[in-house]
């Protein structure tokens, strides 16, 4: 009987921690499959952030170490340097990278650094209880805004593919959802072209990845991803910001 579906080698038998309906899963699935189609699973290196992410060193089935909060772009930095033909990738959260660590996915991606970043954008802080993200949305309730973000206090969220996307350094940007089966097959394409990116030599790549996080939403699954369609995608566009080289 032909196969049609199996466990991707990219993930361990490990099961994962996170919270009904969060695409942590589907995310972490996508960039495991890439890492074996493009059958560079023995020669990667993965940094895991400080967040809801934290035990990825757990799920993905490759070298894996994890660095303090916010620092993992400057340890991949460090591990690229030292083992150049390794392929190295950073997973992180919004709190993760768009706050604490926002100083070092800058300057990594100002310099050029031959990594990528999975970004995983939910709007919110998800493991320390569901307090404001420099990316949550105006008007949205958290547990530091219980009246909404109010940009005349919190200002506006941050958006990190188009910042990013005018530093020289960087050569791959995307922005990239979770929130339908399409969506899904998109993002896995854009981890695919950022790894490819890496592999090529080309320079800093990132994909940011619109995500859910049903707990801290007060939301059930299927409501957190129409929530993603409805209310992220407007304020965060979907699609390429930066393709230096044309990478298809």
């Amino acid at each position: 009987m032909k196969t049609v579906f199996k466990k991707t080698n990219g993930l361990t038998d490990k099961p994962t921690h996170y919270c009904p309906g969060c695409t942590h899963g589907v995310i972490h699935r996508l960039v495991g499959e890439v890492l074996e189609e493009l059958d560079i699973l023995e020669d990667t290196v993965g940094v895991a952030s400080v967040g809801c992410s934290v035990l990825s060193y757990e799920y993905f089935n490759c070298d894996m170490t994890q660095a303090a909060h916010g620092r993992a772009p400057a340890v991949a930095t460090g591990v690229k340097r030292v083992l150049p033909n390794r392929i190295v990738f950073t997973y992180q959260g919004d709190g993760d990278l768009a706050s604490i660590g926002i100083s070092e996915v800058i300057h990594a991606a100002a310099r050029g650094e031959n990594i990528t970043v999975i970004f995983v954008n939910n709007a919110i802080y998800g493991m320390t209880g569901g307090q404001m993200a420099p990316t949550t949305l105006i008007g949205q309730k958290t547990a530091t805004t219980p009246f909404g973000r109010d940009i005349s206090i919190q200002g506006p969220p941050i958006k990190v593919c188009e910042m990013m996307a005018t530093l020289d350094g960087a050569a791959y940007i995307e922005r990239v959802s979770t929130h339908d089966v399409p969506h899904i097959q998109k993002t896995k394409k854009a981890i695919r072209k950022a790894f490819e990116t890496q592999k090529k030599g080309l320079g800093f790549s990132m994909v940011e990845v619109l995500s859910t996080c049903p707990t801290n939403w007060g939301l059930d699954p299927a409501e957190s991803l129409e929530w993603v369609k409805d209310q992220m995608v407007p304020v965060y566009p979907l699609g390429v910001y930066k393709n230096k080289e044309g990478v298809k």
